[in-house]
C-alpha cells in the first residue's frame, strides 16, 4: 500500500507538470500536502505504536546504575585523645529487576496494542475520508461552475428575448403585458444567476479548505459518460460494509482495548512477583563511616507485593473501565446503525441517479423540441409570450436537473465505496480519466471497480 502511495504521488507530481492544470489528481497532491486532518491522524497513529513500545517495555529487564565518589573529614574527640583524618569515599551500585509475575503489565500490553489497531484504523478512515471528500468537493465546484454558466445562459436568451419583444410590441405585434412577462422572468434570472455566483465562491471555499490554496479552472466532465447502477443485494453490500469499513473497525479495537484495561484493573488485585539482583561496592558505611576497605555485596532476591487496601482507588478504577467499555460498545452501536443507513442511501441513491440521468436526457431533448416549437407558434401567432417563457425555463430546468443528476451519481457512488471500506487511490485516477483533459481519454463506457464483490 506504501509503495503504491509513493508511485501514485510521483505519477502525481509528473501529471502535474505536463498538463499544467489542475484535475482531480493534482487537487489531491495539494490535499495529501495540506491536510491538516490526516496529518492528525498520522501523528495519532505514532502516538500508539510509541504507547505500546512503553507497554512492552515495562515487561522487560530494567537495569539501573549508579556512583558516588566524595571526599571525607572525620573528626574523633575521646577526652585527651583526639583524631582526625580525611579519605575518599566510593560507592557504586548496580541493580537488575525483571518481572516475573504481573498480570497488569501483559494486559495492559494487550491494551496499547489494540489501542494501536483502532489508531491504525482510524489514519485509513482518515485517507479515505480525504479521497472522498477531494472528489465531493472538486465536483461541487463543477456543479456549481455548471449552475452559473446555465444561468447566465439563461440570462442571456432572455435578454435577447426581451430585446425581440420590445421590437414586436413597439410594431404593435404583442402586448404590454408580454414585455412585462420577460422583464419579470429576466429579473428572476438575474436573481437566479446572484445566487449562483454565491454557490460558486461557498464551493470554491470548501476545496481550498481542502488544499489551502484557491483553485484556479478545474477540468470538466466529459459528456459520453455512460453511468451504470451497482450490481448485488444490498444486504450483502451492508454484510461488506460491517467487516471492512475502518471507522467500524477502529470502533471494534476501541471496545477490544477498553476489554483490555478491564483486565488491567482487576489484575491490581493480584499479587506481584520479581526478581531483583545487585551489586554493591563501597569503602564506606553508615554516616559515611570509613571501612578502610572496599567492601563488594551480591544479592540475588525474589519480591512478592501484595495489595491489600489502596483506599478504594481500586475498585474505583475498575468501576470506571467498566463504564468506560459501556461508552465503547454504545458508540460501535452508534456507528454500526449509522453506516448500515449510509451504505443503505448510497447504494439506493446511486442507482437511483442512473435512472435520474436517463430520464433526465429525455426530459431535456423533450424540452428543447417543446421550445422550439413554442418558438416557431409565437412566430406564427398560435402561442403566447408566456407560453414560449415557460418552454424555455422548462429546457434550462431540464438541463440544469441533469447535471445534477450526473455529480449526484459521482459523489454518491464515491459515498458508497466510502461506506463498505473499498475506496482508495486508484479510484481517483478511474475518476479523473471521466474529465474532458485526462491524460488517457477513457471510452464512452465506465464503471467504478469496486473491488472484491459478494457472491
Amino acid at each position: 500500500m506504501k509503495k503504491f502511495h509513493l508511485l501514485l504521488v510521483l505519477a502525481l507530481g509528473l501529471h502535474a507538470q505536463e498538463s499544467g492544470a489542475e484535475d482531480l489528481l493534482t487537487i489531491y497532491r495539494q490535499a495529501l500536502e495540506a491536510d491538516p486532518t490526516l496529518k492528525s491522524a498520522e501523528a495519532k497513529l505514532e502516538v500508539g505504536k510509541a504507547q505500546k513500545g512503553q507497554a512492552l517495555g515495562q515487561m522487560l529487564p530494567q537495569i539501573t546504575a549508579s556512583g558516588n565518589w566524595s571526599k571525607n573529614e572525620q573528626r574523633t574527640d575521646a577526652g585527651l585523645k583526639a583524631a582526625h583524618s580525611t579519605y575518599n569515599g566510593t560507592r557504586y551500585y548496580v541493580s537488575l529487576s525483571q518481572t516475573l509475575v504481573d498480570f497488569a503489565k501483559f494486559w495492559e500490553w494487550r491494551r496499547a496494542s489494540k489501542v494501536e489497531d483502532q489508531y491504525a484504523a482510524e489514519q485509513i478512515e482518515s485517507q479515505n475520508e480525504l479521497i472522498y471528500n477531494v472528489v465531493d468537493r472538486y465536483f461541487t465546484v463543477l456543479e456549481a461552475e455548471d449552475q452559473l454558466e446555465l444561468a447566465r445562459a439563461e440570462k442571456e436568451t432572455t435578454r435577447r428575448q426581451l430585446e425581440q419583444v420590445q421590437k414586436q410590441f413597439a410594431k404593435q405585434v404583442l402586448k404590454i403585458t408580454d414585455v412585462y412577462a420577460v422583464e419579470a422572468r429576466l429579473d428572476q434570472v438575474a436573481a437566479d444567476e446572484i445566487k449562483a455566483e454565491s454557490q460558486l465562491v461557498t464551493s470554491q471555499q470548501g476545496l481550498r479548505e481542502l488544499t489551502g490554496v484557491s483553485p484556479a479552472s478545474l477540468q470538466k466532465l466529459q459528456e459520453n459518460i455512460e453511468y451504470k447502477e451497482l450490481e448485488g443485494e444490498l444486504q450483502q453490500w451492508i454484510d461488506m460494509a460491517q467487516s471492512q469499513n475502518p471507522a467500524l473497525s477502529a470502533k471494534r479495537g476501541a471496545i477490544e482495548a477498553a476489554e483490555n484495561n478491564v483486565a488491567v484493573q482487576r489484575s491490581k488485585y493480584l499479587p506481584v512477583v520479581d526478581m531483583q539482583l545487585n551489586y554493591y561496592d563501597t569503602n564506606t558505611g553508615y554516616n559515611s563511616q570509613n571501612l578502610h576497605s572496599n567492601i563488594q555485596t551480591q544479592v540475588a532476591a525474589i519480591n512478592v507485593n501484595v495489595p491489600l487496601f489502596s483506599g478504594g482507588i481500586t475498585t474505583q478504577q475498575m468501576f470506571e473501565a467498566k463504564s468506560r467499555l459501556r461508552m465503547s460498545q454504545y458508540d460501535n452501536e452508534i456507528t454500526l446503525r449509522a453506516l448500515i443507513k449510509e451504505t443503505s442511501d448510497a447504494f439506493l441513491s446511486t442507482n437511483a441517479d442512473v435512472r435520474r440521468i436517463k430520464a433526465g436526457r429525455k426530459a431535456f431533448a423533450s424540452a428543447a423540441k417543446s421550445r422550439e416549437s413554442m418558438e416557431k407558434g409565437l412566430h406564427y401567432g398560435v402561442v403566447t409570450v408566456s407560453d414560449l417563457l415557460k418552454a424555455q425555463e422548462d429546457e434550462f430546468i431540464a438541463k440544469r436537473d441533469l447535471a445534477q443528476a450526473k455529480y449526484s451519481y459521482i459523489k454518491n457512488h464515491i459515498r458508497f465505496l466510502l461506506a463498505i471500506g473499498s475506496l482508495g487511490e486508484n479510484h481517483l485516477l478511474e475518476i479523473n480519466d471521466w474529465l474532458e483533459a485526462a491524460t488517457n481519454p477513457a471510452p464512452a463506457n465506465h464503471k467504478l471497480e469496486i473491488g472484491d464483490r459478494p457472491e
